[in-house]
């Protein structure tokens, strides 16, 4: 087994309820599915995955519901509803991507070749995966500056929803009790931008919003140190963004995100 340690070259102490997110509501969801591949960054050939969902995984959940420019997701806690257990699979995967330099070509020109011919790319790779997964993610999100993505998603006011009532929502000022009620009711009725997936993106999540913990059966009894954890991407570079790491500790079942020291 590789003993691996990140190199840290800073330290933040994430409080995702400081002063003026006390009152920050928290939604959960259920995500379950088949297979999980939560990937650890140190192996580089094949995948192995972590234990338990990963905080940036569990918030992409979230974003897969509703994502919008003013508003940022926080996972403050995951809870493990069931064992965790493992199954070593062989899968194809394709060692190439589109050339840009093709696509530019094609673009100019009006023609090209754009295929990419996978009997020639394929590669056979091992992974260990997580399988028959079970999580109850909490989350909230507070409102950012949106003026900051105008300039990564200018597609984003040259369209017009479908939905009038969601269109009206869109136009009026920004503000928490629009974006909770938008998530509420696509949750609820099992709504999504994109199909929320384990790690990756074959490995698809089935969601459902909980709205009564107290009936809801009650996370696995293990204690376990995890190591050092993947906790999100930090994107102040947009060009070259640097990960983020914490100390992972499963407590009767519980991953606490609340209060982690973040290192990066």
């Amino acid at each position: 087994m590789i003993d691996w340690v990140p190199v840290f070259t800073g330290t933040t102490k994430l409080k995702c309820l400081e002063s003026g997110k006390k009152n920050m509501k928290t939604f959960c969801l259920e995500v379950t599915g088949d297979f999980a591949c939560f990937t650890r960054p140190e192996m580089k050939v094949e995948r192995v995955s972590y234990d338990v969902i990963t905080p940036s995984a569990a918030r992409a959940v979230f974003e897969a519901i509703l994502w919008k420019p003013a508003i940022r997701w926080q996972v403050t806690k995951i809870e493990v509803l069931k064992p965790i257990k493992w199954i070593t699979l062989r899968r194809n995967e394709v060692g190439a991507v589109i050339s840009s330099r093709n696509v530019q070509t094609a673009m100019n020109s009006g023609s090209g070749d754009l295929g990419l011919y996978i009997e020639d790319e394929r590669q056979q790779r091992a992974g260990l995966f997580l399988r028959d997964v079970a999580y109850r993610i909490h989350a909230g999100f507070e409102l950012c500056d949106v003026t900051k993505h105008k300039s990564n998603f200018p597609h984003l006011s040259k369209y017009r929803l479908n939905d009038a009532d969601e269109q009206h929502a869109a136009d009026e000022a920004n503000t928490p009790a629009k974006f909770l009620n938008m998530f509420e009711r696509r949750a609820s009725r099992g709504q999504c931008v994109n199909q929320p997936y384990l790690g990756c993106r074959e490995f698809a999540a089935n969601f459902h919003l909980i709205r009564d913990i107290a009936v809801e059966p009650t996370p696995i009894a293990e204690t376990r140190d995890l190591g050092w954890m993947l906790h999100d991407m930090d994107y102040s570079n947009l060009t070259s963004p640097s990960p983020r790491f914490f100390r992972a500790e499963l407590k009767n079942g519980v991953l606490d995100l609340a209060n982690v020291e973040v290192r990066g």
